[in-house]
Parts: C-alpha cells; sequence; structure tokens
C-alpha cells in the first residue's frame, strides 16, 4: 500500500510541481517602516531595510542599526464568490546597517534576511488549467537574503550594490524492493530522499542624491532571478500477489521555475516642506513580460513485465505538458507615502525622550496578466493597497518599534471564454488582503 500511495503521490507530480511566484519582501514589505508608506523609501531610508529598497541609503547615518521585524499577511481571494484557499504569508525579518569611516572616506555594509516561519521553503501547484491567483495563491515562501556594500565619496551623493539571494528545496527520492498487494505489512520497501536547499543571485545597485536638506532623488536596479528546480524520482519494484510477481520500474523528472522575481528600475524622490513632514513618492517599471509559465515541463516512463495472463498493455513515455505562452507585460507601479514626526514629548531638561512618526501609503498595481480566454488560467486582478504605520521612538537610548498595517482591494474581474465547450468556463475574481506587522529598531553611535 505504502508503494500503491507513492506511485499515485508522483503521477499527481506530472501536473502539480511548484509554480513560480515572487517572495515576500516584494509583495507585502520589509520591514514596518518601508511597509508603513507603501514601500515608497528608496531615496528615504537609512536604516537595515535599504538592503532591500536602496542600498545606497545604507551610507546615509553613522553607526550600527540593527532591526528584527515579523508580519503576517491574510490572503481572502476568491473565484465566482468562494475563497480560493490562498495560503496566508508570514516570516521574521532580519537586518543589519553599519557604516562609518574606512582611512577618512565613508562607507557602509548591510546584510538582511527574511526567513518563512513555516519552514525553510514551501512549494505547491497546480496545473496550468486550474484556475488559481498567480501572484498570490500557492505562493512559494522561500529564503531571501541580501548583503551590499555602499560608499559616500561626496556629502550629497550615496552609492551601493551588492547581492540578493533567494533559496529552496529541489529533491530526489527513490524506492525500491518489493510488496505484497494483499499483505502491505510484509513487503519490504527501501526508501531513499535526498533534499537540497539550492540558491540564485541576482545583482542590485542604487544610487541618492541630495538636493540641499529639503529633497533627494534616487535610482535603484533590482535584477531578474528565478528559481529552476527539478524533481527526479524513481520506483523499482517487485509487487507480488496470489503467486504472481509483477517487476515495474517507474522515472520521473520534472522541472519548473520558481520564485520568479522580474527585474525592476526604480524612480524615487522625497521632499521635506518641514523638518517634521517627509512627502516620499516612488515610480517602479517591472518587466513582468519576461515572465515564464511555471508548469512543470515532465517525463515520465513505467515499465513493467506482465504475467502473459493478464492482457494489460501499459504506457511507455506518459505524455508531456504543453506549456502555453503566457504574454504578461510589463507594468509601472506608482508608490506614494508620508511620514509626519508628531510633537515629542520632552524631558525637565528641554530633551526629546519620546517621538511619535505616523505614516500613511497608498500603491496602485495594474494585473500584468492578460485576459485569461483560453485553456490557461492564470488570475489576478489590479491591486490597490492603502497602508498605515506608527512609530514609537526613543532617542536617549536609541531604540524605536514601529507597527504597520495594510490592506489590499482586488478589483473584480471577470474572465470570459472564447470556446463554450471550456472546462472552467467563465469566472469572476476579486478579494482582499490585509497585512500587518511590527518592527524593533536599534541604533548604536
Amino acid at each position: 500500500m505504502k508503494l500503491a500511495a507513492l506511485f499515485g503521490a508522483s503521477l499527481a507530480a506530472l501536473g502539480v510541481v511548484a509554480p513560480a511566484h515572487a517572495h515576500e519582501p516584494w509583495t507585502y514589505g520589509f520591514g514596518s517602516r518601508p511597509a508603513g508608506m507603501a514601500g515608497a523609501v528608496s531615496a528615504n531610508d537609512t536604516d537595515f531595510s535599504a538592503n532591500y529598497y536602496n542600498p545606497a541609503g545604507l551610507a546615509g547615518e553613522q553607526g550600527i542599526r540593527i532591526g528584527v521585524g515579523y508580519f503576517y499577511a491574510e490572503n481572502n481571494l476568491r473565484i465566482n464568490d468562494k475563497s480560493s484557499g490562498v495560503k496566508s504569508s508570514h516570516g521574521v525579518s532580519f537586518g543589519l546597517a553599519a557604516s562609518g569611516d574606512f582611512f577618512g572616506f565613508p562607507i557602509a555594509i548591510g546584510i538582511a534576511t527574511h526567513v518563512p516561519d513555516e519552514g525553510l521553503s514551501r512549494i505547491t501547484a497546480l496545473r496550468q488549467e486550474v484556475p488559481r491567483w498567480e501572484l498570490y495563491d500557492n505562493r512559494s515562501s522561500v529564503i531571501y537574503l541580501a548583503a551590499n556594500l555602499a560608499i559616500r565619496p561626496w556629502d550629497f551623493l550615496e552609492i551601493g550594490g551588492g547581492m540578493s539571494f533567494l533559496a529552496a528545496t529541489r529533491g530526489r527520492f527513490e524506492i525500491t524492493g518489493s510488496a505484497d498487494i494483499l499483505f502491505p505489512y510484509d513487503s519490504k520497501l527501501r526508501h531513499e530522499v535526498d533534499v537540497d536547499l539550492t540558491s540564485v543571485r541576482y545583482p542590485q545597485a542604487g544610487v541618492r542624491v541630495h538636493l540641499g536638506k529639503a529633497a533627494s532623488l534616487a535610482v535603484v536596479y533590482r535584477g531578474q532571478t528565478k528559481l529552476d528546480l527539478q524533481l527526479d524520482g524513481k520506483i523499482d519494484a517487485t509487487l507480488t500477489a496470489v503467486g504472481f510477481e509483477v517487476p515495474l520500474v517507474y522515472e520521473l523528472q520534472a522541472r519548473t521555475v520558481q520564485a520568479f522575481l522580474p527585474q525592476q528600475v526604480v524612480l524615487g524622490a522625497t521632499w521635506r516642506p518641514h523638518p517634521s513632514l517627509s512627502v516620499n513618492a516612488d515610480l517602479t517599471w517591472v518587466n513582468w513580460g519576461a515572465y515564464e509559465n511555471p508548469t512543470a515541463k515532465t517525463i515520465a516512463t513505467l515499465a513493467a513485465e506482465v504475467p502473459p495472463q493478464f492482457p494489460v498493455e501499459l504506457p511507455g513515455e506518459l505524455r508531456q505538458t504543453d506549456l502555453e505562452e503566457l504574454h504578461f507585460t510589463d507594468r509601472i507601479v506608482p508608490r506614494v507615502g508620508l511620514e509626519w514626526m508628531l510633537p515629542g514629548f520632552k524631558g525637565s531638561d528641554g530633551a526629546v525622550i519620546l517621538e511619535l512618526p505616523l505614516r500613511v501609503g497608498y500603491v496602485y498595481e495594474q494585473t500584468p496578466v492578460p485576459n485569461q480566454s483560453r485553456s490557461t488560467n492564470f488570475v489576478d486582478t489590479d491591486r490597490h493597497t492603502g497602508t498605515v504605520g506608527i512609530g514609537v521612538e526613543v532617542p536617549l537610548i536609541h531604540l524605536g518599534l514601529d507597527v504597520h498595517g495594510a490592506i489590499s482591494g482586488m478589483a473584480e474581474r471577470v474572465v470570459e471564454k472564447s470556446s463554450a465547450a471550456d472546462l472552467v468556463g467563465d469566472y469572476r475574481a476579486d478579494g482582499e488582503m490585509l497585512n500587518i506587522g511590527a518592527t524593533l529598531r536599534g541604533t548604536f553611535k
């Protein structure tokens, strides 16, 4: 029975092997301060989160800045008014930024990571014909890691860059031995499973220019990346029942694209009309046109020596899945964010002992997914996201706590099929997403 279960699971893998999605920091934000401003911080970020948003910002302050945070995102996405069962996303973020002088030359280094708290990686998938929210449904949780270096050659200019890494798992299984169909507990099967953590790297770079004390401009580039993963399996066993023996060999090879992240170019600006207020805006070009069909390319063969008493003809090589071109389109994503430092509390000596920054933001993401009128059903709609955040900072001990919340509304979209005989038929998609989190920050001069 174990052999039968594993055999069935392997057959299911022909159509159910990892899809490709972006990672959590891109979708939900990295750190509560940027998340509270909808991620519009490429020109206004100097703490550990600059490792993701703009590595040039690492050189913006002196000292060591450390942050650790947690976020939880609940995805209530529907198709035809029924829940799509999209899993929640949650995990821990950590980062460090350290800057100082190296032989009188301002320099900074930084590292950052996001680790999903359900394990090192999560991989789920569906066939390309099954309706699913392509950018959120069954998303693959992967480890994110970044390492950067920044310099400040002049007071008005900061330059930074480095490498980011994504990691997930690839695996192989092999089963050998014999299985008795009538007496499964007498089966003698040997299992071998080999799982590796594989990673890919991609470059990122940023520049920030200060136009006096009231304004700054930024340009950021993030490279394209993807995980080319594989699943290899083999069953080499003998089935026995009522005196008959059937040797069989089943082999599976599946290749798929995982954790696709399109290349991006960000133009950012920040303006400080008042010392307590900053107005921030980012405009991001996202190369969704390079998106690849995540459905697995599989090769499966089955060979068995069937006794002549049973005239059964088994298939040799099983038919591979024909992958359709997706024709996703590039998009421009606007983000805006405000940060207002509320009047702080002062001690008897006049020193500020408590500061309360208030943040709001908005981002509009037009869907890159074309109308799914043919056999594929990669569902997505335009996404409107409003964010809010508040912080508590204690300047005397250089500590701060930020919390954020974000609500996304997925605009209703109706998909009409070109063929009346389509097995799925027409459908309607909409939904909401909720994201909350907190980050503790510390600075050591």
